[in-house]
């Protein structure tokens, strides 16, 4: 890829010519602004790009990228790239909460906790309508009744929804519902479906892979906005190791390695990454300190009873507390907790 940075001064007609010059020569620009700095980049074997676009007027100059992630990679856009999911930004200063139960069990449950963490201050609730279970005799989720309760009761509370989207087949369903589309653990490198949400403008939840390095995660961010969607959030959920004490390992250091790596937003899944419930708000306190953008929790009303993943849900009055923790650990750090609906 060659990134062709432009002269602040650049006019329309100018960059027009760029653009024109590169679709002929059979390659798809990419263009972008961030402040005062509008570039281009071009992805594929275009080495004999550069004398030509080195000798037009406007272009200030022409650099080859060196990573193998290249449209989410920080030599393409230095500033950080901010999210916004209705009246929330993922990606600022802030740092955004988004919490709820692991599966939409029934419409009084999902209200009653939607309300609870809104109070608490969690920006965007979460709950899952689909459900990829590991035994197919395990619940499965609600499907489309789960995404129209979750539509409601964000009407009732005001909180956006983010819930996960397991094929390509039911993209469009769940985007007529859901404001952040979620690819799990197990469909990070499901290709077909990363195209099809890259077909969307909806705002993308990416989870890493269970058994997956940090560069096939941004590889497969690249998948999405290589489609044109540039609303992409990464999310840290822990890898599988020897340890048998927690469900995953919570790879703590993958949130500044990945804030060096790219510009898009990193958020942290304490409840996957542990599956510990006792352990999540210590490890919930840590991916704040340690830089992450946001953190995504598993919370229940009553966890002992709850048809997925109660082991790791901590109930409204924990999260209530962890809130109040956060935002002394976000004041050490010079950041705030994002603000949601008004309660």
């Amino acid at each position: 890829m060659i990134i062709v940075r432009l002269n602040p001064e650049i006019n329309i007609k100018q960059i027009s010519r760029i653009i024109r010059l590169i679709e002929n020569s059979g390659f798809v620009p990419h263009l972008s602004k961030s402040g005062r700095v509008t570039q281009i980049g071009v992805i594929g074997d275009n080495a004999g790009l550069l004398n030509d676009i080195h000798r037009l007027s406007g272009v200030a100059e022409v650099v080859q990228t060196r990573e193998p992630f290249k449209l989410v990679s920080r030599e393409y856009r230095g500033s950080d790239t901010l999210v916004k999911i209705g009246d929330v930004i993922v990606g600022g200063k802030g740092v955004v909460v988004m919490a709820g139960p692991c599966a939409v069990e029934n419409p009084v449950q999902m209200l009653k906790i939607a309300r609870a963490v809104r109070k608490s201050g969690a920006n965007i609730l979460r709950g899952g309508a689909f459900k990829p279970r590991t035994s197919p005799y395990s619940f499965q989720g609600l499907k489309e009744e789960g995404l129209k309760i979750l539509a409601r009761v964000r009407n009732e509370t005001g909180l956006p929804v983010v819930t996960e989207v397991i094929s390509s087949s039911n993209v469009a369903l769940v985007s007529k519902y859901a404001d952040v589309l979620q690819i799990g653990a197990r469909n990070m490198q499901n290709y077909a479906l990363l195209e099809e949400v890259g077909r969307t403008r909806k705002p993308v939840l990416l989870k890493r892979g269970m058994m997956s390095t940090l560069e096939e995660l941004l590889m497969s961010a690249e998948y999405i906005l290589s489609k044109g969607n540039p609303n992409v959030i990464l999310c840290e959920r822990g890898i599988r190791t020897f340890e048998k004490y927690t469900r995953n390992t919570l790879d703590i250091s993958a949130v500044p390695v990945l804030k060096q790596k790219t510009h898009l937003p990193v958020i942290v899944d304490p409840s996957h990454a542990t599956g510990v419930r006792a352990i999540v708000p210590a490890v919930s306190r840590a991916a704040v300190a340690a830089g992450a953008d946001g953190l995504i929790i598993e919370v229940h009303n009553n966890p002992d009873k709850a048809l997925s993943d109660g082991f790791q849900s901590i109930s409204p009055l924990e999260f209530a507390r962890l809130m109040k923790d956060l935002k002394l650990v976000c004041h050490a750090i010079g950041r705030s907790i994002s603000v949601g609906p008004h309660t």
